[in-house]
């Protein structure tokens, strides 16, 4: 395997890291993003479970609608 493949290989996933953690950065700084209704909140004496289902979905919905554009972008033949 040539090392010019594994440079762009770990080039990409440095990226992919990095935009990670951007969005890690500022993703609680969304308004609204963990009050969405639908999410299961259980609690009983020390212990208190929030599960947000709907914003997962919502999340999942926009990262596979931005992955498919960047997607066709890069790879378009």
């Amino acid at each position: 395997m040539p090392l010019d493949s594994i440079a762009k290989s770990l080039i990409l996933f440095g990226l992919v890291i990095l935009v990670v953690g951007v969005v890690m950065l500022f993703a609680g700084r969304v308004p609204g993003l963990g009050n969405l209704p639908g999410g299961i909140f259980w609690q009983r004496d020390n212990v208190s479970i929030y599960i947000p289902i709907v914003t997962s979905i919502v999340v999942s919905v926009v990262l596979t609608v931005v992955l498919n554009i960047v997607a066709r972008l890069f790879w378009r033949q």
